[in-house]
């Protein structure tokens, strides 16, 4: 009955999330990133794409090392412990991926770590002594400039650490115009716009060589060893940079890599905006040293605050996703961060909001949507399926809303796409109110009742079709519900057989 998408040629998608540190249990940050990409992966694969999603965890920061001295645990049971709470957030979340790395525990991304760092141009990198102030929260060098009052903008509460030792460096500066023209090209296309255009004014404002190796010591005697020097630890970012070529078998030039990197057709990395230098800027350079091809496209998206705070562990406001699955359930969530949060912005959380859309736009909306159709065609016990049913305005409303979804899932504006869907519940919703297929017939076995029959069954039958196209659509977004929806609608060639469902969404008291 869903009307499918053209025919297209089979193209490789490749999309991957960063990797989160493990010193901490994942919050609802890291949710909103794994249900992005998990949409874009999901999307690709309905049109026929051959894609190949990847997540993972980053677990050779210091931070992971600070924490886990903290706890008094051994460094690798404690990223190993929380490396399976990361994966199981993803199961619980219905993450599609097809590949998940640990940047400590696998020897294809160690192997693969040291050959890109050896593929780079000797010239690229040199050893000089080096003081600076060093933030461990961001695992990065600062300046004067990077600081408000001597304090990390993004970790207030974290002491500033002067550093002084010898370390590695990559000579960034090298790769200044080189850079510049590729972003300002959209050869490395960066979205939204506005990330697009800080990343220029920082290459712009000059580009100075980075520091890409850490002393055993002061890493702890944790992470990649650099190549050839046994005193040098991989500085994190660089390490952790490299998974995502690592995780396809680049240390032995394999069949992944070379299918969804050397020549895929759209390689695709979904990043928090905290992150975008590292991933416009660092990145590109190693790979351009290193003579391996760039990603297409950066997909920047913005972070929540709670209840207009930013999350913070000291402020005691981190929301656990973990229990709000278990009360909310995993599609509740999974709409609420896609529908909340503008895809390229920042958005808020508060219960308050959540519940209320959760009552407004999933029981009400589409909970009772599905309730009703599928209510009227199990009682009119709907036999026969006439595909060609639905009437003119209907067939035009369901093509212009599949355009429009794709348009705006391609202009990575998830959000868009999430809200069109709803303006089809509404459509529907509509259609079934104007129409009454539940009004009383006139006297039975005259002219009049057998059309009014047939009117109610016209009615049913094109309710049913929304909603079928409604479910289709959702998948991506909320594919256990897709798919509930879509069992209940049972096809044998021009026989259809509808249940009636508990409650999709039961209302919140």
């Amino acid at each position: 009955m869903f009307v499918s998408h053209t025919p297209m040629a089979k193209r490789s998608y490749y999309i991957s999330t960063s990797i989160p540190y493990v010193n901490a249990a994942p919050h609802i940050g890291h949710a909103l990133e794994f249900v992005q990409a998990d949409v874009l992966a999901r999307y690709h694969r309905r049109r026929g794409d051959d894609v190949f999603f990847l997540t993972g965890t980053d677990e050779n920061s210091l931070k992971n090392v600070i924490a886990a001295e903290t706890a008094k645990v051994q460094v690798k049971d404690w990223v190993e412990r929380l490396a399976k709470v990361f994966k199981n957030l993803a199961q619980k979340l219905s993450i599609s991926n097809n590949d998940f790395i640990r940047t400590s525990a696998e020897k294809r991304h160690i192997d693969g770590a040291k050959k890109l760092w050896n593929a780079c141009r000797p010239e690229d990198i040199y050893k000089k002594k080096y003081k600076g102030l060093y933030c461990i929260g961001c695992e990065e060098f600062k300046t004067m400039k990077d600081l408000q009052g001597g304090r990390c903008e993004e970790h207030p509460n974290q002491d500033i650490q002067e550093v002084e030792e010898e370390n590695y460096f990559f000579r960034l500066s090298a790769y200044q115009d080189r850079l510049e023209k590729l972003i300002a090209d959209d050869a490395l296309l960066i979205v939204p716009e506005s990330r697009k255009n800080e990343i220029l004014s920082f290459i712009r404002g000059g580009l100075e060589d980075f520091s890409i190796s850490r002393s055993r010591e002061r890493a702890k005697d944790w992470g990649v060893p650099v190549p050839g020097d046994q005193n040098q630890i991989m500085y994190v970012w660089v390490d952790a940079l490299s998974n995502y070529i690592t995780a396809l078998d680049y240390a032995d030039n394999g069949e992944k890599y070379q299918k969804y990197w050397v020549g895929g057709d759209n390689i695709c990395h979904l990043i928090g905006k905290n992150i975008t230098r590292f991933h416009a800027v660092y990145w590109p350079a190693i790979l351009l040293s290193a003579g391996v091809r760039l990603p297409q496209t950066l997909f920047v998206h913005g972070f929540f605050t709670i209840n207009g705070q930013k999350i913070s562990k000291s402020l005691g406001n981190v929301i656990d996703p973990f229990d709000l699955i278990e009360k909310y359930g995993t599609d509740a969530l999974r709409y609420y961060l896609l529908s909340e949060i503008p895809s390229h912005e920042d958005g808020d959380f508060s219960i308050e909001k959540f519940e209320a859309r959760y009552n407004g736009n999933l029981a009400n909306g589409l909970g009772n949507y599905a309730a009703r159709v599928l209510t009227l065609a199990h009682n009119a016990n709907i036999a026969n399926w006439n595909a060609n049913v639905a009437n003119e305005e209907i067939q035009e409303k369901i093509k212009g809303t599949r355009k429009t979804v794709s348009e705006k899932i391609d202009d990575f504006k998830l959000h868009e796409a999430l809200s069109t869907i709803w303006e089809l519940i509404s459509f529907g919703d509509k259609y079934i109110n104007e129409n009454k297929p539940w009004a009383k017939s006139v006297e039975d076995g005259s002219p009049e009742q057998a059309s009014e029959a047939r009117f109610r069954e016209i009615t049913i039958y094109n309710a049913l079709y929304i909603l079928e196209n409604v479910a289709e659509l959702l998948k991506p977004f909320l594919p256990e519900t897709a798919d509930k929806v879509l069992r209940a609608i049972q096809h044998s060639g021009k026989n259809i057989e509808v249940n009636k469902l508990p409650p999709l969404f039961p209302r919140l008291q």
